[in-house]
Parts: C-alpha cells; structure tokens; sequence
C-alpha cells in the first residue's frame, strides 16, 4: 500500500491539474516512472527533483517531505546525524545529503564502459549487418539503459548514461528508418534528442537532425532535407564526424535540387575536412567519418548531378570496398556505389555495363529498404531506353523488394 506521504503527492499532483501522463511530460518521465513514484516503489532521481518542485510549485523541503516516508522520518530521529541536525542549520543539512546522493551509485564506471563499447561495436556492425538483426541488438541495449536510469548513480555517471543511452536511440532511429518504419524512427530520434539536451551533449543533437535530413531526402523532401543539414552543421562541434556528414548531406539535397555551383562547393569542403580527420574509432563506424565514405559521398553527389566526373569515385569505391566477386558480402556503400556507376554510365550511353552494375546492386541483398528507391531509378531509366535487359532488372527488383 503507497505510503501516505506519497498518497499526499498524488493529491498534489491532481490538484494542480495534472493527470499521470501530463505530469510524466512536464518533468520529462515516462509514466510508469510516475506511477512507482506514487506507489513509493521508487524515489525521482536528484536531478529530477527541482523540475518536479517547480511544476507541482513546492520548494525543495516540501518536495521531500511528501516523498520521504514516515518510517524514515522516525527512523532519522535516532540516528546521530539527525539528531545534531536539531542544532544545525537547513543549509547545512541540504549540502551532507547533497554530497551523499552525488557520491551514491548502483551503476559503476565499468558498467558504463561496457555499454560505449557495445554501441560502438554496433556502430561498426552497421553497414554489413542486417537491419532487423541489428535493430535487435539496439533494443536490448536500450532497454538496459533504460532499467539502470532508475538507480542510484553519480552525476557524471548519469550523464555518461544519457550519452550512451541517445546513441542507441540514434543508432535505433537509423534502422528504423532503413527498414521505412517512420513512427519509430521519429520516436527514437525524438528521444535521443532529449537525453542529448539533458546531457547538453551537442553531437548527438546534431547527428538527430543530419540523420532526419537522410530521411527527408529518400521521401523526396529535398529542400527540407538541406534545411535540416544545415541545422545540424550549426549545432556540431567544428572538425567533428557530423559536421562533415551534415555538410555532405546538404550537398546531395542541393544536387537533387539541381543546384551545381552550391552542389560542387559542398563537395570540396567535405573532401577538404575529411582529408584532415583521423578516423579513432574504426573506418566503417557509422559515426565516424573516413575518406571512404567522402568517396562514396561525391559519387552518389556528381551521379544525381549527371556529372560523368562521378565515375571514377565510384569505381574506386568498389575496388576498395568489394571483398572478391561474393557480391552477397558487399558492405552497403559498394551496392550504393554500382547503383551510382550505373547511373553514370546510363547518362553515357555505356548501356551493357550499366545494366550490369545495376543487377548487381539489387541481387546482392545489400540494397536496404530506405534505397529502393535508387534502384528503382536506374531500373525506370532502363525501361525508358527499352532496353532488353529491363525486364530482367525489373524482375530483380521485385524480388528486392519482396
């Protein structure tokens, strides 16, 4: 039965208007959150109290005194520190139990170092792993963070915690939206975005709005897309990761906008900035960018501009890339890249090879659902030549997407 200090919270809270739900939105918790608060299974963190405080208009003393519980309020009139307490200013009181929360843990930094590794391990399983099978993945690892943000923890361990913790949800919202499901990946990245402001951590923050601009240019959203390019490019950190993937996805949404001198500038800014990075986390981290990935960026760029310059990049792309002929095995940038030198060749009347590369592209499984769309230009641009391999593209593509 919910003690009666918390029975006298939930009244507070219904007095001032607030159902369960808009309560759980006003502080930022989820309403199980709320609902053990209430049923005094669980205590709000150090962190949420102030937000709490000032919602329901209570100062901090009266906070606590609806969420203490009775048996801890006698019990502390026999311990020591309570009874000098008698004697001791408020202020002095609020600073020892301040010092004792903030030095409290459950969690533990080696906890939290295994956590970063697997993210970045998934991160790194992105571009050759299955969509579904890592989406998996991330909701186990999501989950777990989300059952250890009801312990006791340092400060700077919940912070690490919400860091980890939107890199999974960003992580999440990517395969979301290769797999097309668009309600939750615009969850997750609503989500990442929060524990990303709670942490005041701007690179996720900005890695929110360059991945939502992705989404936007595969529906078509183009001149949305740049907007929120540019919007990340304004919250990353200078010579970051997703300062260069922003600015690499304003160029590809000015490409298809038919835009070649602001397209062209953006390419030679990114290839300059990715020239200078150090990649530290491993070349096929999704978060980290690498001059591999600036070649497959100008090759996709200069194939939607109908540049016959995106050719060689795209060539290059595959000779690095493409481990033998097991086309089944291609990381995802080598099936992007044949689609790209397919496009090119098709402009240059180079009709066989490009019917090649592009049957490649879609049989090899690595086309992700959030692509079909390219393939399908290239099979479209195909029919429209009345080619005698369009059927056979067509078919393929079928299947792709079956």
């Amino acid at each position: 039965m919910a003690d009666d200090r918390r029975r006298a919270f939930a009244e507070r809270r219904k007095a001032c208007g607030f159902n369960q739900e808009d309560f759980a939105e006003a502080v930022g918790a989820d309403r199980s959150t709320v609902q053990r608060w209430e049923a005094g299974k669980n205590d709000p963190q150090p962190w949420q109290r102030p937000r709490i405080a000032k919602v329901l208009g209570l100062t901090g003393r009266e906070l606590e005194a609806l969420l203490t519980p009775a048996h801890r309020v006698q019990h502390s009139l026999s311990v020591p520190w309570a009874a000098a307490s008698l004697s001791t200013t408020d202020d002095e009181i609020d600073a020892l139990e301040l010092a004792r929360r903030v030095a409290a843990s459950d969690v533990g930094a080696e906890t939290l170092d295994r956590l970063e590794n697997a993210f970045d391990e998934l991160a790194m399983a992105y571009p050759v792993s299955p969509p579904r099978e890592l989406l998996q993945r991330v909701r186990t690892h999501s989950a777990y963070v989300t059952h250890l943000l009801d312990a006791r923890m340092t400060l700077a361990e919940q912070r690490r915690l919400f860091i980890v913790g939107g890199w999974f949800q960003l992580l999440g919202a990517t395969v979301h939206i290769d797999l097309n499901q668009e309600h939750a990946a615009t969850a997750r990245l609503r989500t990442a975005r929060t524990l990303a402001q709670h942490a005041e951590y701007a690179e996720i923050q900005a890695w929110c709005f360059e991945t939502d601009a992705w989404r936007r240019l595969t529906d078509g959203e183009y001149a949305r897309a740049a907007e929120l390019s540019q919007a990340a490019q304004s919250l990353a950190p200078t010579g970051s990761s997703v300062a260069i993937q922003a600015t690499a996805q304003e160029g590809r949404a000015q490409a298809r906008l038919g835009e070649r001198k602001q397209t062209t500038r953006l390419i030679s800014k990114v290839q300059q900035a990715a020239s200078s990075l150090v990649p530290h986390k491993g070349s096929e981290h999704h978060y980290q960018y690498d001059p591999a990935k600036s070649l497959s960026y100008t090759a996709t760029t200069l194939a939607w501009l109908g540049d016959p310059a995106a050719e060689p990049y795209a060539r290059e792309v595959i000779a690095r890339l493409a481990p033998a002929q097991d086309i089944h095995t291609w990381p995802r940038r080598v099936a992007s890249a044949n689609i790209d030198l397919a496009l090119t060749l098709l402009g240059g009347d180079r009709l066989d090879e490009a019917c090649q590369a592009a049957q490649q592209a879609i049989l090899s499984g690595r086309v992700v659902p959030s692509n079909h769309w390219r393939a399908l230009e290239v099979v479209k641009a195909v029919e429209a030549r009345k080619l005698p391999e369009a059927s056979e593209l067509r078919e393929a593509y079928q299947g792709l997407r079956r």
